[in-house]
């Protein structure tokens, strides 16, 4: 529907809130930061569980659909697809990664090789026993069903009421296989679907804006030596705005597309090196040992709920990260994902991408646990004196051509965090105009009122742009609801593609009739 016109009452609501949020930090910070806090104790003890049978649910429903005949369905109303697979699989996998595909992924394995996950409490931790269940448990929080919220079932969903039913390409749209055009034009309740959405996905990607500033600022200083002042800070936050908005002008076949194959094969270049240079054999022992276990203590693992206050800055708190990018990653994917069927995106997103990612987090965070093991405090107490950006610093010194691997590491993290902010302005803009190629101008507001709002956090100080991370599990609440339907409504309008293109017959249910129910 590229006639949609842009949606001021969604825009300046969620522009309103969001600058509301920043102008209360500048007020009074810690007010709001105890605020934040009070709400994201609530948001995980009431949600918490709710969330983690949300995530398995779809992650069983979307294997399901890959492996029945359902996965057969094509999407978008193609028959081959418009991007090439490495380039597909690419933009799907760096959009969210960001400032976590590095930093996270050195200390999070950390963290639980020095502290064992309450759900294995025999377990000793900083020993050999204890490496597998230390890497299980990044797995968890970054693998397989936290991939599959971000844009399997949803994506489907936003596919078929798009691109079959000519609805707008908005985050509203997920529910309209059950409200029909009444959620559509002049309906609260489709503002205030796209405003929670929008605002969801601000804040996740407002937070590791300002904190790529903080932890690019702290490399520099310890590569170059650099002084790691808010202007220096200030300074990366802006290249990351300039570098999305030049690839936002260039449209998402161009820059997007680019940014995110030189992030991939830059990123290849630094595992290829880790490989070479580290402990290559350690590494490979690490993840498929771990991998195994992993998928052995799946169903324990998701739904463990012993320590509620632990989950709560761990699996909750990732989960509600991803949730929160849920109906606004479906819309990049579905506007990506034109002549693919059912099948290749349900293993793009819910097999590749967490195995790839996983594999990342082994090479990163399992040379660290290597390298603590063979020393025990080189890593760690980097780690607990100077944060995550330590922790990576710690792991490339040990390792040969430690300084062009560090190097390695900053561009590869400012890739990532380009290609985020980039791919995000896209879906914003998108959900406020319901195009699928919104206007290049309302892509770059995006890009920069973002930038914005992370340079003003940073000046604020490091602890708002703690709270605001805090506030993504807040803003996720709403956002799981809109999403729980995708659960029934991914196989409903796939078997009516999947009539539509004689992949099934009817059966008992008529053809007029199944398109008219979810109509």
């Amino acid at each position: 529907m590229n006639n949609s016109k842009t949606d001021w009452p969604v825009t300046i609501i969620s522009g309103a809130f969001l600058l509301a949020f920043v102008l209360a930090s500048l007020i009074n910070k810690d007010a709001v930061g105890n605020l934040v806090n009070k709400y994201f104790g609530l948001s995980a003890e009431y949600f918490g569980a709710f969330w983690q049978v949300l995530l398995l649910l779809t992650f069983i429903v979307t294997i399901g659909l890959a492996v029945s005949r359902l996965g057969r369905v094509k999407l978008g109303k193609k028959d081959k697809p418009e991007i090439s697979t490495f380039k597909w699989v690419a933009m799907i996998l760096c959009t969210l990664l960001a400032s976590g595909g590095v930093f996270w992924a050195a200390s999070e394995p950390m963290y639980h090789f020095i502290t064992t996950p309450p759900m294995f409490p025999d377990v000793e931790a900083g020993t050999t026993a204890s490496i597998q269940y230390a890497l299980s448990q990044a797995f968890l929080d970054w693998g397989f069903s936290a991939w599959a919220i971000l844009g399997s079932l949803s994506a489907v969903v936003l596919m078929y009421a798009h691109y079959h039913k000519g609805m707008p390409l908005k985050p509203r749209t997920l529910l309209y296989p059950i409200f029909g055009k009444k959620i559509m034009e002049k309906s609260v309740l489709g503002t205030i679907v796209d405003v929670s959405c929008i605002i969801a996905v601000a804040a996740g990607t407002v937070g590791p804006i300002g904190f790529l500033g903080l932890q690019a600022a702290y490399g520099l200083n310890d590569i170059f030596g650099i002084p790691n002042t808010s202007l220096t800070q200030g300074i990366l936050v802006v290249a990351i705005v300039i570098i999305a908005s030049i690839s936002a002008v260039t449209g998402i076949n161009k820059g997007i597309q680019w940014l995110s194959k030189m992030n991939v094969w830059v990123t290849f270049i630094l595992m290829g090196a880790i490989l070479i240079l580290g402990p290559a054999a350690f590494i490979f022992d690490s993840f498929l040992g771990t991998m195994g276990f992993y998928v052995q203590e799946f169903f324990y693992m998701s739904l463990y709920r012993g320590d509620q206050a632990w989950l709560a800055w761990w699996t909750v708190f990732f989960w509600g990260w991803f949730i929160g990018y849920g109906p606004m990653m479906a819309i990049f994917i579905a506007r990506i994902s034109r002549g693919r069927t059912i099948r290749e995106l349900a293993i793009a997103m819910a097999i590749i991408a967490p195995l790839v990612t996983n594999f990342w987090f082994t090479v990163v965070g399992g040379s660290g646990i290597f390298f603590e093991m063979n020393e025990p405090g080189v890593i760690s107490n980097a780690l607990a004196e100077g944060g995550m950006p330590a922790a990576v610093m710690s792991i490339v010194n040990q390792l040969p051509l430690g300084f062009l691997i560090a190097i390695g590491f900053l561009l590869v993290t400012i890739l990532f965090v380009a290609t985020t902010a980039d791919s995000i302005s896209y879906t914003m803009a998108a959900a406020v105009t319901g195009q699928s190629d919104p206007p290049a101008w309302l892509r770059v507001f995006w890009a920069v009122l973002v930038g914005a709002l992370s340079l003003v956090l940073l000046n604020i100080g490091e602890d708002s742009v703690s709270s605001i991370q805090s506030f993504i599990v807040i803003t996720a609440v709403p956002v799981s609801i809109i999403l729980m339907p995708t659960i029934w409504l991914g196989p409903k309008v796939a078997r009516i593609m999947a009539i539509e293109q004689g992949i099934i017959s009817s059966g008992k249910v008529d053809q007029k009739d199944s398109k008219k129910k979810a109509s």
